[in-house]
This record gives structure tokens, sequence and C-alpha cells, in this order.
């Protein structure tokens, strides 16, 4: 199958089937995907947004912040979750200091989209205008990021922070939401806002919203995968676990390394038989090698 026909699928979600659920009310749903088989099993559950984001850095590379991931990076994993990917709409984070101008935006997204990206994501607000205004010009779909921006705010070891919590930072976050509609974007990511700002941006927007940590009243929600699987050693506030993969995966790994060393594992049912005229022939032939190296 070419990647045209792939893109053509006839459930492929889209722009259109995306804005539509804005329109209808109905809530959109995007989770984080860095991996092949995360992937298959976030499309065949109906995920809407599949999200290549930078914070593979952080989750699947250890890297110490979001800052230290390339396009190299980004290209090398948005290629495996491709491949898992027949309805989800595929969306790729700019990785930091790749779109420093709106040219340098441009040659970047384009990378992206050559490789399966539907859409890319880039952080900022009122100061990504005109980059933002480069890509869709050339027939780029871009979603915004607003609020807390990991790549320029998260630092190792230091807690996320809060993002408008006073009136004056909550209207210059209004005032960014409208530029970056304005400028072409078609989607808001919404990273921890107070919920009462997040239902007004969301109010003020044609463009959906999706929030993380911003409330209830965002058209639609993302997690990162791991969180959402409990496979981080932390827990933060605005995150639901809906699984122990840690604690699991763990218990798992050590029952392994337990069978292995009692001899419990492999055990006879998992061995394959042969047939005993051929198990003979290999005795006698080790038998007769035998004599042959202890003769003087």
């Amino acid at each position: 199958m070419s990647d045209h026909e792939h893109h053509s699928h006839p459930s492929k979600k889209d722009l259109a089937f995306i804005h539509a659920k804005k329109q209808a009310r109905q809530k959109i749903t995007m989770l984080t995907g860095y991996d092949y088989s995360t992937a298959c099993l976030e499309d065949q559950a109906g995920i809407e947004i599949i999200l290549v984001g930078d914070s593979v850095g952080t989750n699947v590379l250890g890297y110490a912040s979001e800052r230290e991931v390339t396009m190299e990076d980004m290209v090398h994993h948005l290629k495996a979750v491709r491949r898992g990917v027949a309805q989800a709409y595929l969306l790729v984070d700019l990785p930091y200091q790749s779109y420093e101008t709106p040219q340098q935006a441009f040659v970047n997204a384009r990378t992206l989209l050559d490789h399966g990206a539907d859409a890319v994501k880039l952080e900022g607000g009122i100061e990504q205008v005109e980059t933002i205004r480069k890509l869709t010009s050339q027939g780029i779909s871009v979603c915004g990021h607003i609020g807390f921006t990991p790549q320029t705010l998260h630092h190792p070891g230091r807690k996320a922070r809060i993002q408008g919590r006073s009136s004056s930072q909550a209207i210059a976050l209004l005032e960014s939401a409208i530029a970056v509609e304005q400028a072409g974007a078609q989607l808001l990511v919404l990273e921890l806002i107070p919920e009462p700002l997040g239902k007004a941006i969301t109010e003020c927007l044609r463009i959906p919203t999706i929030g993380i940590g911003a409330g209830r009243f965002c058209d639609g929600q993302v997690l990162i995968i791991h969180d959402l699987l409990g496979l981080t050693p932390f827990h933060l506030r605005f995150v639901k676990r809906y699984q122990q993969y840690r604690e699991l995966t763990l218990q798992a790994i050590e029952e392994y390394k337990h069978d292995v060393e009692d001899g419990n594992f492999p055990s006879g049912d998992t061995a394959f038989e042969m047939d005993e005229d051929e198990r003979l022939k290999v005795e006698r032939w080790m038998h007769q090698s035998r004599e042959r190296v202890s003769r003087p």
C-alpha cells in the first residue's frame, strides 16, 4: 500500500472530522504515541488524534528535558507510529529550536509531513504568528500550544507551574489564542491553565481546543500515554491513571528472573521434541567424535 493510499483510507480522520466534533459539542480524544505497537492499540481503540510529542525525550529516550529532542529523534518515532496508524489524525511536534525562523519551520515541517504527519504542533502564542502564517500559507496544517510550554518552561527537577492565574496573564493567553487562530492554526493545545480560562478560550475560538490540565470545558483532552498507563514514577494532579504498568511490569520481570534462576522456565511443555531415530544418530556422532579426541 502506497503512502497516498494509506492517507486516503476511507475512515482516516481529517481536520473536517475533528472540527465537526467541536460544532456538535462532542469531545475529541488525543493521546501521545511514540512506537508502533502503542500506535496500533490507540488506533484500534478509536483515539482520534495521535500526537508524536517531544515528550518522547523524557518518557522514552531518557533525556533530562524536551529541549534535547532533535528532528532526527522526531522523524524516527514518527515513522514507527505511522506504520501503526490507519485511522487516527497524526500530529507531530516540531522540536525545540527547529522553528527559530518561519523558513526553518517550513523546511522541518515539510520533512515531518513527508514522513507521514498530517499536521505539526509548535509552542508559543503571539510571537509565533508569522511562523504559523508561513506554514498555513504553504498548505501545512498547524496546531498551536499555549499555557505551560515544556520547550521553554520545563526545567529538569522543577515542577511545572500553572499559567494564567492572574487576570493579566489570563488576558495575554486569550489574546495569544485568538492571534494563533487568526494566523491559521487549526487546533490549539492548552496546557496547565485554570479551568475558567480553558472555558473562556474554548468559547472564544472556532477551532478546537485540546486540554491537558486545563479543566473540563476544552473541546478535547490529551494525556501522555506513559502517565495514563502508570509507567511514570511520579503522580500528577491533572492525570488520571488507568493502569499500574510500572508495578505490573516490574512484577512480571522479577517473576521471570526467579523462574529462570530456579529452573522453572523454560519447562518441558515449552521445549521442542526430536525424532528418536534422529536423536540417536546425533548421539552416535557425539560418541564417535569423543573417541577421536581421546585417541593419542
